[in-house]
């Protein structure tokens, strides 16, 4: 994962959450929307993976250390958006009052 963020980092993964948010309308269980963006992001690392690749042997080859990278990365980005629920649980969760 890229060591610094730069500046639109955020927005673009609030544009992300606000369209998985959007397709909470009723319809579409709260995992699915989930599953359905958990999918999204793994094409598109496969695809940002292939471009540095000049075959699927060559991809192929290096498989496990694409997907260690991958994985690695999810992992720290959870485990830090876990910390920060658990450590502001009720601010996260709880409607604000109107005062």
């Amino acid at each position: 994962m890229a060591d610094a963020f730069d500046d639109a980092f955020y927005a673009r993964a609030d544009a992300h959450i606000n369209l998985s948010n959007e397709q909470l309308d009723g319809t579409a269980p709260r995992e699915m929307v989930n599953a359905s963006m958990l999918f999204a992001s793994a094409r598109f690392c496969a695809w940002l993976s292939a471009g540095g690749y000049t075959s699927g042997e060559a991809m192929g080859a290096k498989k496990q250390e694409i997907a260690d990278y991958f994985v690695e990365g999810f992992r720290q980005m959870l485990e830090g958006n876990l910390d920060a629920y658990i450590n502001n649980f009720d601010a996260y969760t709880k409607p604000q009052s109107g005062s």
